[in-house]
């Protein structure tokens, strides 16, 4: 199992201290959040994503997805979700990336025609994907935040370049257990994205095994020849413990359950 962790939990980190900060502990690649207050975002360069690619694999360090935050499902125009996906794709091309991680967005739908929306947005970038050699994930989240929910899109797009982003909170807080997630999602399955919260109230944070969440069922189903992400959620909750004293430990505790 290869171990990563996602920029959101240090808003605004420089790309070399974020390389760094893998190095030092022991993770082996990173999920860079995509948005104009980080340092890499749809508008960044060319010689700049250049420079950041470069940074990356000097320190041994995978930039493993692209998170954007497209909303698939959502009510809009259609050439500018496009034009989104699309950029989002090169950008993740051109940084050496595996994935582009996508949102659903669509709860300002009716629940069948956000599906149908986000099936036809999704397959519309899938040759665009294939092209640049990226798969798109959809990410358990908002509107489709259970497996079975994603799996809907996905298994209507029928593309090897769209597939499915497991975020182990959301399935959870949508009362399907792992088995059933697993169940939708594996035929589709990108990667494991985990974190840990003290309840379904107190989406505060927590340091990997001091919350709630199913890890060790999830990382059970999901075996260990795959990624793991650690999405700490900093950005949005800022009086929250710092990720880089925890990570090395949040690391350790993956491992531990991985191997129990």
């Amino acid at each position: 199992m290869k171990f990563a962790f996602s920029t959101l939990g240090v808003p605004g980190m420089p790309v070399s201290e974020v390389a760094d900060l893998a190095v030092t502990t022991g993770c082996h690649g990173v999920e860079l959040r995509t948005h104009p207050e980080e340092p890499v975002h749809l508008r960044t360069g060319a010689r700049e994503r250049a420079a950041v690619r470069e940074e990356f694999a000097r320190a041994g360090v995978e930039i493993l997805t692209v998170a954007g935050y497209a909303r698939v499902a959502a009510a809009g125009d259609e050439e500018a979700v496009a034009e989104e996906l699309s950029e989002l794709v090169w950008l993740a091309r051109d940084l050496g990336a595996s994935f582009v991680r996508v949102f659903p967005g669509g709860g300002d739908q009716d629940p069948e025609i956000a599906d149908a929306t986000a099936a036809r947005r999704l397959a519309l970038a899938a040759e665009t994907a294939a092209d640049a050699g990226v798969r798109i994930v959809l990410e358990t989240h908002d509107s489709h935040r259970t497996g079975a929910a994603v799996s809907r899109v996905v298994g209507r797009v029928g593309h090897g370049h769209v597939g499915a982003l497991w975020d182990v909170m959301h399935p959870w807080l949508g009362h399907e257990r792992p088995a059933a997630t697993h169940a939708a999602l594996s035929p589709y399955l990108g990667y494991l994205q985990v974190k840990d919260v003290a309840s379904a109230e107190d989406l505060t944070p927590l340091p990997l095994g001091a919350g709630v969440l199913p890890l060790a069922e999830c990382l059970a189903l999901t075996g260990d020849d795959g990624w793991v992400c650690w999405e700490y959620e900093k950005r949005w909750h800022p009086d929250a413990e710092d990720l880089p004293g925890i990570l090395a430990a949040g690391r350790q505790h993956l491992e531990s359950l991985a191997h129990a």
